[in-house]
């Protein structure tokens, strides 16, 4: 039995919830400042935890900034415990790039006050990534608190021990067993108190390993707790063999580091035994997760390796600007918010926060690469396409590109004035005042013509290729027809009238049948989690009849296809069987002429409430696991948890159901076909013998928390507040894509490269926004370095405080790796770019970070 009991006063702060970010920010400047008056007046007070986040100082000192020197002193006396993180992250949904960011800002924001904590803390994460263990000791983090997602069966039934990744990375964890509220607003009244404290003794004396147990002395946006002392006096009569004191996380570690002997945990920690960990939250407000996948991969694929491109060629590197788009994504990062169980005025803040991120993203992207062509001499054209492959291999595929004139015809010649092939797949009258009003202004009111066009030719690795566009004598006419054959040299189509495809793979001679059939089936859930109803009313896509028109526009063939599908307008016609109500669906099938992706676009018109719309890829295969990529590495799931067998019987708090997320591809181990996603993040496989891969489109809801569900028995999670926004009766379009493969390791890469798409940049002679000449020439055709290993890029930035850029690579081969690349690397370093030891052998599933040369 512990003798040693910590209370650690703190305060687990949601930006936003139920309630607004506005809301909980009012609330802060009274918390505060009760805070900062008890540890500058009570010696006796040691420490308070601001909840591992340094955001929450960020909203305080946008309205009390007159207090930042007060608040850094108490930091700076180890008064006031901040940091390690800016928000307190998910850990499942968002990417690696987005967890690494929220420590790195995290710990730049606690070096302006004075130290930072120097533990994991994500008291209340919907679950523990497997990585995490790597990306903590990245920051030369070797600790770590949390609370959902473990049992016994993972390998202890203790609340301390050490958890390791697959790189061999670990923590010493500090698990909460009852969460981090069982010490909140606790009474001073004898047999209240001990009423209470004697239902959490029992559990924290048989996990403890060591004399040392925990009691968190706080809650959600809740105030200090004056009277904290008399309650404590209140704890000693109730256990005189017990010492209670006030402490900090940190003096907890210092105890619980004096013994090495703890239980070893290995990786993704997701069990729903003790604990709810959500397991289908990765589907929650899917509009919004959409956003939030597409804007990372745009952020971390494009603007930041095209962002370090210019910095090499002599311009800035807008690390300020770039920061505040990652703010501003990390913002909704936070558990509650990116798992989407909030309000829906919540929710639509999120939206906004996603809408200036991605404006911004944008705005820079077309702004380096208007700015790197800009600078190239002019003596050829002026008019000139650029094509950037932000890849570190040097990739030949069909371009898409737009090239917006007055000329009447042109031809494309590169720098050696060799003409290069395309074809015209589009074009459309441009209203001259959109391209530069000036035009207008003095009368020249002649149209502009935008061609959207297709060619084919090798572009550099890291690096662009220069076109110039030539007036030319041969009109060229659009490249479109229809088209009874949808083939290229990779796989043959064939289209089903209920909408369905047939996939043959011409390399593996393998035929992939009724693939993109819809499975729709009731939600009586909320916004935590997917629950059916009982006696569930599955509906499928194989009765209806769709329309398919197949055209050939240049270089690929485009597939549409449409239909309605009659679905139970909301629970109640469900329970009945009666279809009432439709949602309408059309497919976009893209196949590029020697391309191996055939890309899919899902635009569905919801008009439907309380169900859950699953889009299946049957793999022709019997799966015992799936494999997906996680943040840095590959992952191998069960495709059934044994525990279903014994969750009702062993009261679980949660159905195990293998329901997972991915952050970009996924499929079933020994299958040769894999989905790749720019939306969904979230699957299932399901089939008599688990050969059909499910993606999980959306789930349309009508309340924030609810009681009693299928697969979440007794309290409701949250509150239970309508949310009729997250219905989401409207429509939506969800991005993926299918790919065969060779190897397991292909997958991270090919799911690299269909997410980093070739971009190119159209100048011409007139723009609305005037730039001056920079006095320096940018080359026509440039490549600052290219790889020869087979290892995934993450991303290529500059590095925070030196004139270096950040190399980060991570290896999803069972053997080592190593980073060759045609330059030198100048040093390894951690992820808070620190420099370590040189080390270039890279393990399975490990992240690496290089400097190299500017």
């Amino acid at each position: 039995m512990a003798k040693q009991v910590h209370i650690v006063p703190h305060m687990h702060w949601d930006r936003e919830w139920y309630f607004s970010a506005e809301e909980s920010k009012i609330l802060l400047i009274n918390n505060m400042e009760e805070i900062m008056e008890r540890l500058e007046n009570d010696p006796d007070y040691p420490t308070y935890t601001l909840d591992g986040q340094t955001s929450v100082l960020e909203d305080y000192l946008t309205m009390m900034p007159q207090n930042k020197e007060r608040l850094k002193k108490l930091v700076q006396d180890g008064r006031l415990i901040i940091g390690p993180w800016y928000t307190q992250t998910d850990e499942m949904v968002v990417g690696g790039e987005s967890i690494v960011r929220n420590l790195l800002y995290g710990h730049k924001d606690c070096q302006e006050f004075g130290s930072c904590m120097n533990i994991g803390y994500l008291p209340d994460s919907f679950g523990q990534s497997g990585q995490m263990p790597m990306i903590l000791n990245g920051f030369d983090i070797h600790r770590s608190m949390f609370w959902r997602g473990t049992s016994e069966r993972m390998g202890t039934d203790k609340t301390e021990f050490y958890w390791q990744s697959d790189d061999g990375s670990r923590v010493l964890t500090q698990l909460l067993p009852l969460g981090y509220a069982i010490g909140k607003y606790l009474p001073t009244d004898f047999d209240e108190l001990k009423k209470r404290c004697d239902k959490y003794m029992p559990v924290l004396d048989k996990g403890a390993t060591t004399d040392h147990i925990l009691i968190p002395n706080g809650h959600d946006q809740m105030p200090l707790q004056k009277n904290i002392t008399d309650v404590m006096e209140q704890l000693h009569h109730i256990y005189p063999d017990k010492h209670f004191f006030l402490s900090s996380y940190d003096n907890l570690f210092k105890e619980l580091e004096k013994k090495d002997n703890y239980d070893t945990l290995h990786g993704e920690l997701l069990d729903g035994k003790y604990m709810r960990v959500h397991r289908s939250i990765f589907s929650s407000r899917s509009d919004i997760k959409t956003m939030n996948t597409m804007i990372e991969n745009k952020l971390t694929n494009i603007l930041e390796p095209l962002a370090s491109l210019a910095y090499t060629l002599g311009f800035d590197y807008y690390h300020g600007v770039i920061e505040s788009i990652w703010k501003e994504m990390m913002k909704n990062h936070a558990h509650d918010s990116m798992g989407c169980c909030c309000s829906d005025k919540v929710h639509q803040e999120i939206v906004n926060r996603f809408m200036i991120a991605n404006e911004k993203i944008d705005r820079l992207i077309d702004f380096y690469k208007r700015k790197i062509t800009d600078a190239m001499d002019c003596h050829i054209s002026l008019d000139k396409l650029t094509v950037f492959n932000l890849l570190t291999y040097q990739r030949k595929e069909v371009i898409e590109a737009q090239i917006t004139t007055r000329m009447k015809s042109f031809k494309l010649v590169d720098k050696d004035k060799q003409i290069i092939p395309f074809e015209i797949v589009h074009q459309e009258i441009i209203d001259p005042g959109i391209i530069d009003r000036q035009i207008v202004h003095y009368g020249n009111y002649d149209p502009f013509v935008r061609y959207t066009i297709h060619f084919k030719d090798s572009i550099p690795a890291m690096g662009y290729k220069t076109y110039f566009i030539l007036e030319d004598e041969i009109q060229k006419e659009i490249s479109m027809q229809d088209c009874s054959l949808f083939e290229n040299e990779f796989y043959k189509i064939s289209f089903h009238d209920n909408g369905t495809i047939d996939i043959y793979d011409k390399k593996r001679d393998c035929l992939y049948q009724e693939v993109l059939l819809l499975e729709d089936g009731s939600d009586d859930g909320d916004g935590y989690d997917y629950s059916p109803i009982k006696d569930d009313y599955i509906i499928r896509s194989h009765h209806v009849k769709a329309n398919i028109e197949i055209q050939q526009k240049g270089m690929k063939k485009v597939a549409q296809i449409s239909y309605d599908m009659s679905l139970p307008k909301d629970l109640n016609s469900r329970k009945e069987k009666i279809c009432d109500g439709q949602i309408h669906v059309c497919f976009e099938i893209e196949l590029k002429d020697g391309s191996s992706y055939i890309g899919i676009k899902a635009h569905i018109q919801n008009n439907v409430k309380d169900h859950r719309l699953r889009v299946m890829i049957p793999l022709q295969i019997q799966g015992k696991m799936s494999i997906s990529d996680f943040q840095f590495g590959m992952i191998k799931r069960p495709v059934y948890d044994l525990a279903m067998d014994v969750w009702e019987k062993e009261r679980w708090s949660e159905r195990p159901d293998s329901i997972y997320s991915m952050l970009s591809y996924v499929t079933i181990e020994g299958s040769h076909m894999a989905a790749i996603t720019n939306s969904i993040r979230e699957y299932e496989i399901v089939g008599k013998n688990y050969e059909t891969l499910a993606l999980t489109l959306y789930r349309s809801v009508g309340y924030l928390g609810k009681e009693d569900l299928v697969r979440r028995p007794g309290r409701p999670s949250g509150i239970k507040l309508p949310t009729p926004d997250s219905q989401l009766l409207k429509e939506m379009t969800f991005e993926f894509a299918l790919t065969s493969y060779s190897n397991d390791k292909d997958l991270s890469i090919l799911a690299k490269e269909y997410l980093t798409p070739l971009v190119s940049y159209n100048k011409m002679p007139y723009n609305a926004m005037k730039l001056n000449d920079v006095d320096f020439f940018t080359p026509y055709e440039y490549s600052l370095f290219e790889q020869e290993s087979h290892l995934t890029l993450s991303t290529l930035k500059k590095a925070e405080n030196e004139d270096r850029l950040v190399l980060r690579v991570f290896n999803t081969c069972e053997e080592n790796q190593s980073l060759k690349l045609n330059i030198p690397l100048e040093n390894t370093i951690n992820l808070n770019e620190e420099h370590i030891t040189f080390d270039n052998i890279i393990l399975y599933n490990q992240v690496k970070s290089f400097l190299i040369k500017k």
